[in-house]
């Protein structure tokens, strides 16, 4: 009985790693502050395919994200875009709470954000928002942060 029951139990493993929402990242190949973020998503339980490219712009753009809430990297996952250092719990939530949005932004770079707090850093974080970004360009305050500088 008792190998049946770890059969069932690791295929049940395999089901939920299975299941776990994938996100696509567009890159470029130097940034590692990037390459951090997707170690803060698979850490957090996302399945990662990241696609190194020169310019994240033209993604951006096809995502229906705008300019002027950009950052270093661009994704989608869940039919959603994300744009920046947006932390693994805010993707969680929104993938749970379904709102009629194009996404989540983190703009610019801020310290502290996940990807951006490495010991680089040197503990060093800055107040900042995620933005829910509806489909008419607008945006609202989805979460904020508060840094200790």
């Amino acid at each position: 009985m008792k190998p049946l029951l770890i059969a069932a139990l690791l295929g049940f493993s395999s089901l939920a790693q299975a299941a776990a929402p994938l996100v696509e990242v567009w890159k470029t190949p130097t940034c590692g502050c990037c390459k951090d973020w997707v170690q803060h998503l698979e850490d957090n339980g996302f399945e990662v395919k990241a696609h190194d490219v020169p310019d994240t712009a033209p993604q951006r753009a096809a995502l229906g994200m705008p300019t002027e809430l950009g950052s270093c990297h661009s994704a989608r996952v869940g039919g959603y875009a994300l744009e920046g250092h947006v932390p693994a719990s805010e993707i969680k939530r929104l993938l749970k709470e379904k709102p009629r949005a194009v996404g989540l932004s983190v703009p610019g770079m801020p310290l502290g954000s996940p990807g951006m707090d490495g010991p680089a850093y040197r503990g060093i974080k800055h107040d900042y928002k995620v933005l829910l970004v509806d489909h008419k360009g607008g945006y609202r305050s989805y979460q904020s942060y508060r840094g200790n500088q």
